[in-house]
């Protein structure tokens, strides 16, 4: 079976649903076509993946409907897997493959950058754009045709942002106009939206997991059976995601669907898991089953979230409904997974609900604020996963030069100074009971 998508991310959330959805196609007779996996970092786990053949087994269980799920799939859609920093070579005869087709990616919310400093001649570049815009310049002197990207990271705009750092490379680089014109002219860029709670490797039980597998399985993924992939554009004819029976949106604009999915679901998790992890959670579902966590969590969807978004039936509707996926009892998904580059998901998921909040309501949300207390109180410390720049900078630094650095929050957050630190004193001095007291109790008076 011909390679026909290059996949930037080996990680858990891909492999339950991009690389799923590619095996479901192709088990259906309705796609033909393999998947190859580009590790984005070094030290990934694309080794693991080859060691295995590329095949791994996927658990999918919930309530749907009433009724309980529980589907165990062995996927086969990876053909191999490739390590730039070991295998430069193998990444760029990438560019030689005219069934190459789709670009995928999930590199996080910190990994569509423009770095800037790096060069083409590097082996490889390090940013995501970077390492791509290596790619398609080898493609381009080849003469064939361009990709279509369908970036996974949960940013606003993500295939604007990709294509945009891409270019700006091509200026860095002098790769000249006529490569900006096959960049722009060959390539398709489409915006989308990824939603599947994805708890991966089932460590505190895996050897349930593992006497279903035919094999000896070191990545076991988990998930729920819910997910939802929304994507500007129409590429049905050649990627036929809805013929598969797959819930799959083809459509013009993505925000809307973004917008709520990003600020109730990944806000509600972001704002809850530093603090809970603080607290001694373990899981999500550990918190459900709170009463003081699980308040916290009701008061931000309720009371600052979905307010702002409009607090329309959808958006209730929306945030009932993650509150029940974040209880499923099949899915045990570990906050220490959920916290990695918690200051990058902040700034996306949390941040703009505080000042939208501020501009509608004249007053900054208690809750969401006590959430970026929190995270400043988490990167103290030795549980954070992070890029060392950031844990080392979040270490060392104040409350107060932590809120003003606009690397991180795009802008000046000085005027959130006396909530936050007020928070984060009452969290180092009184624990995070103390911090959830006080938030509850606003909401009360």
């Amino acid at each position: 079976m011909k390679e026909t998508i290059i996949q930037f991310g080996e990680g858990n959330f891909l492999r339950a649903f991009v690389d799923y959805f590619v095996d479901d196609m192709n088990k259906q007779g309705l796609y033909d076509g393999k998947v190859v996996v580009v590790q984005p970092l070094a030290g990934g786990l694309v080794h693991m993946l080859n060691d295995q053949t590329c095949k791994y087994n996927l658990f999918l269980r919930g309530v749907e409907k009433g009724e309980a799920i529980d589907k165990h799939v062995e996927v086969e859609s990876i053909s191999r897997g490739i390590d730039p920093y070991k295998d430069f070579d193998a990444y760029m005869a990438l560019a030689e493959n005219p069934d190459l087709r789709f670009v995928v990616s999930n590199t996080t919310e910190a990994g569509i950058e423009f770095i800037g400093n790096e060069k083409l001649a590097d082996r490889p570049a390090k940013s995501f754009p970077a390492k791509l815009t290596q790619l398609l310049a080898r493609r381009f002197e080849l003469g064939l045709p361009g990709f279509i990207f369908l970036p996974c990271e949960l940013i606003d705009d993500n295939a604007v942002y990709l294509k945009r750092y891409i270019l700006q490379y091509a200026e860095l680089w002098e790769l000249g106009p006529d490569f900006v014109r096959w960049i722009n002219e060959e390539n398709h860029f489409s915006n989308t939206l990824v939603d599947r709670i994805t708890t991966g490797y089932p460590r505190d039980n895996i050897q349930e997991f593992q006497a279903r597998c035919s094999f000896e399985d070191k990545l076991v993924d988990t998930a729920e059976i819910f997910y939802l992939w929304v994507i500007e554009g129409n590429y049905e004819d050649e990627l036929p995601l809805q013929a598969a029976g797959l819930n799959v949106v083809w459509t013009e604009d993505v925000k809307p669907y973004k917008k709520r999915k990003v600020r109730i679901l990944n806000g509600g998790h972001t704002s809850l898991v530093t603090g809970a992890l603080l607290y001694d959670m373990v899981t999500v579902g550990e918190c459900l089953e709170n009463e003081t966590v699980r308040a916290y969590l009701e008061h931000n969807l309720f009371n600052e979230i979905v307010p702002t978004l409009g607090n329309t039936e959808v958006d209730v509707q929306f945030a009932k409904d993650v509150l029940e996926r974040f209880a499923n009892p099949f899915v045990k998904h570990r906050l220490d997974s959920i916290v990695l580059n918690s200051v990058a998901k902040f700034e996306t998921r949390v941040l703009p609900t505080i000042l939208e909040h501020k501009e509608l309501f004249g007053n900054y949300p208690q809750g969401l604020v006590m959430s970026l207390a929190a995270l400043i109180a988490f990167y103290r410390t030795d549980a954070v996963k992070d890029m060392p720049e950031v844990v080392a900078f979040m270490k060392s630094a104040s409350v107060e030069e932590i809120l003003r650095h606009k690397e991180y929050w795009k802008l000046d957050l000085s005027d959130l100074y006396p909530m936050v630190n007020e928070y984060y004193e009452l969290i180092q001095n009184s624990g995070m009971q103390a911090a959830y007291d006080k938030v509850l109790q606003s909401a009360c008076c």
